[in-house]
């Protein structure tokens, strides 16, 4: 997992890297749709030949387009923390959608190899194929054949507890989509309740010469709330997708785990181990346990009596054919 972190920064470095060339994309189309200067010998449309300005209809002052940029500013400090949310929101989506599938849980490559093993009896090599696929069916597997020795009760246990662990790892990213779509409206709202506490302390110092003014500012301050529930909402919808796109694929990697197990004959693999203790005497109870041979020696073991040669069950005493006192040791 730690090997993941460098290229993941890089990948949210790359994301804001983006979203920068977002908003000066943005800026100079805004910038380009603006009034341009008046070619010479002629006075631009909307503007007073005295040079006392730009003016719209009825001699009002033209309004200029508003820029992403402005809108920022206007929105405060917490339009810092709203971007760096919403840059997280895309990325924790776009994780979510690569990486809870089925196809990358449990891939179909891997299942065919895993039953070709099981087919077989070889669990050893179920475990190496395992080792070598991490994926959330593997791990959950492989935890599984460490125990296989243990009996069915300590597979199934295995399985149940690696399960909830590793699924828990999956949805942490989505449970952090959760959290911004909590977050980011109190975010905004901060900023929202900040700009009008300014706004009204302005008032209260300079009183209303134009109320104009005043209700600009107060539609300034809004920003930071129109923002925050901007983040929010994406961030909730992509959550329920997520989580639901998780738990199917999560279930349907369980199930695979329970069908390749269904044929293990637990039975006659009592004491064997596998994993990276496995040995050459692994290897000899795992070769019984496919041919159906059992572990266990029979307790009525014959052999011959050293006097009359006869046979004789072991612990005997004395031989019942020639009479003689056996002494068998402890």
């Amino acid at each position: 997992m730690s090997s993941l972190v460098p290229h993941s920064v890089t990948k949210v470095f790359l994301a804001v890297l983006l979203l920068g060339v977002f908003f000066i994309a943005t800026t100079s189309l805004h910038a380009q749709s603006a009034p341009g200067a008046a070619s010479p010998g002629a006075a631009a449309p909307g503007t007073d030949t005295t040079g006392a300005g730009a003016t719209g209809a009825g001699g009002a002052p033209a309004a200029e387009p508003t820029t992403l940029t402005q809108l920022f500013v206007q929105g405060g400090p917490v339009m810092y923390a709203l971007t760096i949310a919403s840059v997280c929101v895309v990325w924790f989506t776009g994780e979510g959608f690569y990486t809870l599938r089925v196809g990358k849980l449990a891939p179909k490559a891997v299942i065919a190899r895993l039953r070709e093993a099981f087919s077989t009896g070889n669990y050893q090599e179920a475990w190496n194929i395992c080792q070598s696929n991490k994926c959330f069916m593997c791990n959950v597997l492989a935890a599984g054949l460490e125990r296989i020795g243990r009996g069915k009760d300590a597979v199934e246990f295995a399985i149940e507890e690696t399960a909830m662990r590793e699924s828990t790892v999956l949805r942490t990213n989505t449970t952090y989509l959760s959290v911004i779509g909590v977050v980011s409206p109190m975010i905004g709202l901060t900023g929202t309740v900040w700009g009008m506490i300014k706004a009204f302390h302005t008032l209260g110092q300079n009183g209303i010469t134009d109320p104009s003014k005043l209700a600009g500012n107060i539609g300034e301050v809004l920003v930071a709330t129109a923002s925050g529930l901007l983040v929010a909402i994406p961030a909730f919808v992509f959550f329920y997708i997520l989580r639901a796109r998780a738990t199917t694929a999560i279930l349907f990697s369980e199930s695979q785990v329970y069908r390749l197990l269904d044929e293990v004959p637990f039975e006659q693999l009592v004491g064997v181990r596998i994993g990276e203790n496995f040995s050459a005497d692994q290897a000899g109870k795992l070769r019984s346990a496919r041919s159906g041979t059992s572990q266990k020696v029979s307790r009525t073991v014959t052999t011959n009596c050293p006097s009359c040669n006869a046979p004789i069950t072991v612990g005997t005493t004395p031989c019942p054919n020639c009479g003689t006192v056996l002494d068998w040791g402890s």
